[in-house]
């Protein structure tokens, strides 16, 4: 069982690790990040509920539709809305990059329970894998849908990007389940897709990094 637990929570912790130390300027409090990831983390048990129900009762068929709003919009949306009331709203919310770290927080919070809880039921073997696919994705994810909070709160109009922080998630989460419900050839179609959701994701860390040292720029010549 601690083989189980410790292969279950090392990918999220070495990702939102990663994420976290590339912040160049104001580091976030360790508790408030903490917090952040527990809500996540708790997440996990009401969503995996209402999946169950979705799934019983045969509301959306098998496919697309299911992949779309069974699972990513389901995820994403309690996703965005603990980060929108939570960490958005927060004091030490002050410079765009916080959006990625406070993403990936609440993402990787959420993938970690989801990952030991599969790894109980389906064995430590699976572990290299659930790192390498979902782990690392919900990762991304995160780190997308904070890359437009953070925007959004630094650049007006704030709407679009507000809307955009859940939609393009929203979007890449159900292409990315939508691939794995295919039955053949689902794994060369995901790795270019992981390709692609990586180089998005960085590119966003490198986009809010500059956006963050703008933003620094600015407030130390008002100073």
């Amino acid at each position: 069982m601690l083989a189980i637990i410790s292969a279950g929570i090392a990918p999220g912790l070495a990702l939102l690790s990663y994420f976290y130390l590339k912040d160049q300027y104001d580091s976030e409090p360790i508790t408030l990040v903490f917090r952040t990831f527990i809500s996540g983390a708790l997440l996990v048990f009401p969503i995996m509920f209402i999946q169950y129900v979705l799934h019983v009762e045969m509301i959306l068929p098998d496919g697309i539709w299911s992949s779309l709003f069974s699972t990513s919009l389901l995820e994403e949306f309690f996703k965005w809305f603990i980060l929108f009331y939570t960490a958005y709203q927060h004091v030490e919310f002050d410079e765009p990059y916080d959006g990625i770290i406070y993403g990936a927080s609440v993402s990787l919070g959420f993938a970690t329970v989801e990952n030991i809880l599969y790894l109980i039921a389906n064995g430590v073997e699976h572990a290299l894998g659930r790192a390498i696919l979902p782990v690392s994705s919900h990762a991304l994810f995160g780190v997308i849908m904070g890359y437009y909070l953070g925007k959004g709160k630094f650049t007006m109009p704030r709407g679009k990007w507000v809307f955009y922080s859940l939609f393009f998630p929203f979007l890449l989460h159900g292409i990315y389940d939508y691939i794995l419900t295919l039955e053949k050839n689902w794994l060369l179609i995901i790795t270019p897709f992981m390709f692609f959701l990586w180089w998005t994701g960085l590119r966003k860390v490198r986009l809010a990094r500059e956006l963050s040292r703008e933003h620094y720029q600015k407030y130390v010549n008002a100073n």
